[in-house]
């Protein structure tokens, strides 16, 4: 067969184009094999029952938060890795270990339960990485737990129970009885209310701690709340064991006999899946609502394509702005220098924070991220203007009131 001299230099053309796409793929290959990368694993209930107020929303929110900040244009890549702690804190350390020793792993995010935080903190501590909790509520976390690895970005007890309690404690609910989940936080923040109803003039009459996870039915201990004269039931729990409370306590009647039900812990999302005609008139204390401004609902608005049945809670806004003040800390050292957990954990208690979720916030030495807190009362269903108008702002408290003062926390990252 004999090739003509035009079909040769077509060929040849051919060919050179092809080892020209071929060479431009490998110089891709070979800058991103060179482009650092960091690895940040969302530790989080992906099956349990706090999957919908952090959870699968939560990883989402992380992942918002490297979309928004476009690390490629900073000179680095982002990985985004889940796990399931399943509420057991041996289970989120061993996973914690794994994810340093075998996968790369240079921060962990959310972790929502206190227990699990604490566990995960000692691993992240001895590893020198980073934590950013946006889900775990003890205030001990940034008081006599305070780590110099973490911050605490997630809204806590202090601040729930002085939002919340105190606004009942000041409307004349100054008896109460306490349903308490039987764990760290529930105790913590049973210790709280107690503190802060007695201080009050107040008394708790009684409290009754149960199992958790795995109850189900309260109905003995709200019968005994009611047994005890008191004008409150105080609820330190959350997710789905505050909302079989609340919905089991008006099976009894018990707020229409005069009795207030405090949610000392509630998300929107809880709220959504009780709906309006149970939870109407329900206090709830938080530091971000999808309407508060024009920052708040463009990000939720950038955000509810990736998650249009779950809009954002308190503790899927604390991710994505911890993650973010991450990604600023790690542009800001390089991403070699932030791969020692401690280095980029100073950065960001040293930085002022600026994101869609909190506006400008800033994060003390004991790692506690500070912003203004909220009241919220649940609308009646003839005050909501669409499925997820859910919350009336009563009122406003000011980001150095709103937590708890440095001073009295203990920890001991705090030099006065």
């Amino acid at each position: 067969m004999t090739i003509s001299r035009r079909d040769a230099l077509i060929g040849g053309t051919a060919v050179a184009a092809f080892e020209g796409i071929g060479l431009a793929a490998s110089r891709r290959a070979r800058a991103q094999a060179t482009t650092p990368t960091v690895r940040i694993g969302v530790l989080t209930d992906l099956s349990g029952q706090y999957r919908d107020n952090s959870g699968p929303t939560t990883v989402l929110a992380a992942k918002q938060a490297v979309e928004d900040f476009n690390p490629s244009s900073h000179g680095f890549n982002v990985e985004i890795l889940a796990a399931d702690h399943q509420q057991k804190p041996d289970v989120g350390a061993g996973i914690a270990r794994q994810w340093f020793d075998r996968d790369g792993v240079d921060a962990i995010a959310d972790v929502n339960n206190t227990a699990i935080a604490l566990a995960v903190g000692g691993v992240v501590t001895q590893k020198n990485k980073a934590l950013l909790i946006s889900g775990a509520a003890s205030a001990d976390l940034t008081g006599k737990y305070c780590n110099p690895n973490s911050i605490h970005f997630a809204p806590d007890t202090w601040f729930d129970s002085h939002s919340t309690g105190g606004a009942i404690l000041k409307d004349g609910g100054d008896s109460w009885y306490l349903i308490v989940a039987d764990y760290t936080f529930g105790h913590v923040l049973a210790n709280e209310v107690t503190s802060l109803v007695t201080k009050g003039g107040g008394k708790v009459l009684g409290s009754t701690p149960y199992p958790f996870p795995g109850t189900t039915d309260y109905s003995s201990f709200l019968l005994q709340a009611q047994a005890s004269g008191a004008r409150v039931i105080g609820l330190c729990n959350t997710g789905g064991d505050m909302e079989n409370c609340v919905k089991q306590a008006g099976e009894f009647n018990l707020m229409k006999q005069g009795i207030k039900v405090a949610a000392l812990v509630g998300f929107i999302t809880e709220v959504k899946s009780m709906g309006l005609e149970t939870a109407q008139g329900l206090l709830l204390s938080g530091i971000f609502y999808w309407d508060l401004n024009d920052r708040t609902r463009a990000f939720t608005k950038r955000f509810l394509p990736k998650t249009p049945t779950n809009y954002p809670s308190d503790l899927h806004a604390a991710c994505y702005a911890g993650v973010t003040h991450y990604l600023k800390a790690v542009a800001a050292l390089g991403p070699a220098k932030a791969k020692a957990g401690i280095d980029a954990i100073n950065w960001m208690k040293a930085t002022p924070t600026d994101d869609d979720c909190f506006g400008q916030a800033s994060i003390r030495p004991d790692g506690r991220f500070i912003c203004p807190g909220y009241l919220f009362q649940v609308k009646t269903p003839e005050q909501s203007k669409g499925e997820w108008d859910v919350f009336n702002v009563v009122s406003t408290t000011p980001a150095d009131k709103a937590f708890r003062p440095m001073s009295e926390g203990a920890c001991s990252l705090v030099h006065t």
